[in-house]
């Protein structure tokens, strides 16, 4: 790979980051929304190196012909692996890789719930509750009052299918940097078919008694009520509370 090429990687890889987290929200894909400063300053400087290395190229062109007698060889060759950069670079600006989703839920760690002496009073008279997917699983294992016992709440989160034996799995994934250290937070449901996979759903239901509430041998799972397709939210790799329905 001859450096003007290499130039031009530089440029592409650039304007493919400065495109993602500048002009679209692509890079919520990739990595947590407190990353986009760097994203931006690295698109930044991918794009001043590519242009320094255009000006050294132009410096180096009008040298050589100035002494068009000498010989010499040129080392400023890259490894032909280095081809494939090219295909990262281009799909930031041109193709943008499918996000997480049931797939990868069912392959991902999954995430562990922050374990809580004590649980603050659920309030009373909020019907249907709304809760993230690990608050409702560290009420069901850990909360020793028993406040999650005969409320109705409400969660949102994508429909990953629970395999063998049919059912599914209320799913969000949750970044605590970027996609490649993704963890997973499950809740089985039951009562309702399964959408297809994959399928954002705002799921209202009381907690569904296996195992003994308040411990560990509770099931973090839902006898769903109501179920209500959703569109994605543009930040989906959180474990945020369901909107208030209208």
């Amino acid at each position: 790979m001859k450096r003007p090429v290499q130039v031009v990687l530089l440029a592409l890889t650039g304007m493919g980051l400065l495109h993602a987290a500048l002009f679209t929200d692509l890079y919520l894909r990739y990595v947590k929304e407190g990353l986009r400063p760097l994203l931006i300053a690295s698109g930044v400087l991918l794009l001043l190196l590519a242009l320094t290395g255009a000006a050294l190229d132009r410096n180096d062109y009008d040298h050589d012909h100035g002494h068009e007698g000498t010989h010499g060889h040129d080392h400023s060759t890259a490894p032909h692996i280095a081809w494939l950069l090219f295909l990262p670079a281009l799909s930031l600006l041109l193709y943008a890789p499918p996000a997480l989703g049931a797939y990868s839920a069912s392959r991902a760690t999954a995430k562990v719930v922050k374990k809580q002496k004590e649980f603050d009073p659920l309030p009373a008279g909020t019907s249907p509750l709304p809760m993230t997917l690990s608050e409702f699983t560290a009420r069901v294992q850990q909360d020793r009052k028993l406040g999650i016992k005969g409320r109705t709440v409400r969660m949102t989160g994508f429909v990953t299918p629970a395999g063998q034996g049919g059912g599914w799995y209320l799913t969000r994934i949750i970044f605590t940097c970027c996609a490649a250290d993704a963890q997973s937070v499950k809740v089985r449901m039951y009562g309702t078919d399964a959408l297809p996979a994959n399928t954002w759903v705002a799921v209202t239901g009381t907690w569904h008694p296996q195992g003994s509430l308040g411990t560990k041998s509770a099931t973090a799972a839902l006898d769903v009520r109501r179920t209500e397709q959703i569109a994605q939210p543009v930040n989906a790799y959180t474990d945020d509370l369901p909107l208030t329905p209208s």
